[in-house]
């Protein structure tokens, strides 16, 4: 092989060589943007369960029957029908 062929060849081996190295870079910066990105929507669905079971709590809470019978009483001015105002009705 003559000396240019050589250095032709050395040249584009090097040059392959720095082309590698800058994809490995790319590479190992995109994944750590990528984790860092994971990290912060696995944070964001922690704090989004955490207030879905907040709400669910509310929920029955304010649903419990003693506090429905409550707000009908207190609120709506309800009152248990006495058996003589019932009627009972068959098809």
């Amino acid at each position: 092989m003559s000396t240019n062929a050589w250095r032709f060849a050395t040249a584009l081996l090097g040059l392959a060589v720095l082309v590698s190295g800058l994809g490995v870079v790319y590479g190992k910066h995109e994944a750590r943007s990528r984790f860092s990105e994971l990290q912060r929507l696995t944070r964001e669905r922690d704090d989004l369960d955490i207030e879905w079971g907040q709400l669910q709590l509310e929920q029955s809470t304010w649903s419990a029957n003693g506090r429905v019978e409550n707000v009908a009483r207190d609120d709506l001015h309800m009152v248990i029908p006495q058996a003589s105002d019932l009627r009972i009705v068959q098809p």
